[in-house]
C-alpha cells in the first residue's frame, strides 16, 4: 500500500515539473503598438564621390622653357591668380626691353614728323613750300603712326609671352598632383604640358550605380541621402542632377550611372575616389498608420498581424502600402495603437 502511495507521488512530482518547465520555456509575447508616421521609401546603391565637371583643372604652360621655381607641393590650398610656378625668363625679358625700346624710338619719329606735318603745312598755306613737300609729310606722319602702332603691338605680344612664364591657378582648390620638377626644361608644342592638376574640393558630387531593376523608381530632384566610411555617423544630404540614359555593365551586371547633386557636408571634408552607401528617397507618405516589418507574416497567402490583447493573440488581415526599412504601412485591418505581436512564429509553435 506504502509502495503504491509512492508510486502515485512519485508521478505527480514528475507531472508538476515537467508542466513548470513547459511553462517556463514558453516565449514571451513581444508586441509594439500601431503607430502613425511617415514611411519613405528608398534605393539602396552604391557610389563614388567625383570632382564636378570644371572642377578638376590640369594648370600647364604655353610656351616652352626651364622650370626655374615650384611654389606649392601637393595637398597645399590655392586661390585663383595665385603663383604655382615660373618659368627662366632671361631670354623673354631680353625681347620684351628690345620691344619696349623700339617703341621709344617710333614715338620720337612720330613727335618729329607731326612736327614737320604741321610745318609744311603753314608754309604751304602761304604759298612759300609745294604740294609735293607737304604730301610727304602727311605720309611720313601717317607713316609714323602706323609703326608706333607696331611697336605697341609687339610691347603687347612681348608682354604676355613674358607674362607666360608665371604660371596662375585659374581657380580655388587644393594641389593634386605636380608632373613636373625644378630644374626641367618642358616643350610646349601641340598640347600644353601639365604642371599641376588642381581640384575644388568644394565642387564634388557622387556618382551612384543604380541596379536596373530600381532604375523606374528615380527622376531628378530626389532627396538623396548618402554615407562614407571615413564619418561613419553622417547622413550626408544630396539630390539626383543626372541619370545616364547609358547602362554601364560591370561583371555581367547592369547598373545606371544617377548623378547626386551634394547639397550639405555638415562642414566634413569629402575628397574624390570615397566610397559611398547611397539612400535615394523613392517616396515618403506622412501621417501613415505603420507597424513593424517583422510583424507581418502569411496565411494561406494573406498578409496578417497577430493582435494582444493581454491574454490571447488575435489574427487580423491586413492591406499593406508602402514597405520601407524598418515600418510597413497599414491601410486597413487594423487601429492605431493595437498592439502588434513581433513575434508570432515563435510563439505559435513554441
Amino acid at each position: 500500500m506504502k509502495r503504491q502511495t509512492y508510486t502515485t507521488l512519485f508521478f505527480l512530482i514528475a507531472i508538476i515539473i515537467t508542466s513548470c518547465n513547459t511553462n517556463t520555456e514558453k516565449e514571451d509575447v513581444q508586441t509594439a503598438p500601431a503607430k502613425k508616421r511617415t514611411i519613405v521609401s528608398s534605393v539602396i546603391a552604391t557610389g563614388i564621390v567625383k570632382p564636378q565637371t570644371g572642377s578638376e583643372v590640369k594648370v600647364g604652360s604655353r610656351i616652352s622653357g626651364i622650370v626655374d621655381k615650384l611654389y606649392v607641393n601637393v595637398g597645399d590650398t590655392v586661390k585663383k591668380g595665385d603663383l604655382l610656378a615660373k618659368l627662366e625668363e632671361m631670354e623673354l625679358l631680353a625681347e620684351y626691353n628690345q620691344a619696349l625700346a623700339n617703341l621709344e624710338n617710333t614715338t620720337t619719329v612720330l613727335k618729329y614728323a607731326q612736327i614737320e606735318q604741321d610745318r609744311q603745312k603753314e608754309l604751304y598755306s602761304k604759298n612759300f613750300t609745294s604740294r609735293q613737300n607737304y604730301d610727304n609729310a602727311v605720309k611720313d606722319y601717317e607713316l609714323a603712326i602706323t609703326r608706333q602702332k607696331q611697336a605697341q603691338a609687339n610691347v603687347d605680344y612681348a608682354k604676355v609671352q613674358l607674362d607666360y612664364t608665371n604660371i596662375i591657378a585659374p581657380t580655388n582648390g587644393v594641389v593634386a598632383s605636380i608632373a613636373t620638377q625644378e630644374g626641367e626644361t618642358v616643350a610646349a608644342m601641340f598640347a600644353a604640358p601639365t604642371f599641376v592638376t588642381i581640384i575644388d574640393l568644394d565642387r564634388l558630387e557622387v556618382r551612384a550605380y543604380v541596379d536596373e531593376t530600381d532604375i523606374s523608381a528615380i527622376s531628378n530632384g530626389q532627396k538623396v541621402q548618402f554615407s562614407v566610411d571615413t564619418y561613419a555617423d553622417v547622413k550626408f544630404q544630396g539630390l539626383v542632377k543626372t541619370i545616364y540614359p547609358k547602362a554601364e555593365v560591370i561583371d555581367n551586371v547592369v547598373n545606371y550611372i544617377t548623378i547626386i547633386e551634394i547639397t550639405n557636408n555638415f562642414g566634413k571634408l569629402l575628397r574624390p575616389e570615397m566610397t559611398t552607401t547611397v539612400d535615394i528617397i523613392t517616396d515618403s507618405i506622412p501621417n501613415a498608420l505603420t507597424v513593424p516589418n517583422k510583424a507581418i507574416t502569411k496565411d494561406n497567402g494573406a498578409n496578417v498581424v497577430y493582435i494582444y490583447d493581454g491574454s490571447e493573440m488575435i489574427k487580423k488581415k491586413v492591406s499593406l502600402g508602402k514597405r520601407g526599412k524598418l515600418y510597413t504601412q497599414i491601410k486597413s485591418g487594423i487601429r492605431e495603437n493595437d498592439k502588434v505581436v513581433l513575434n508570432s512564429f515563435n510563439v505559435l509553435n513554441n
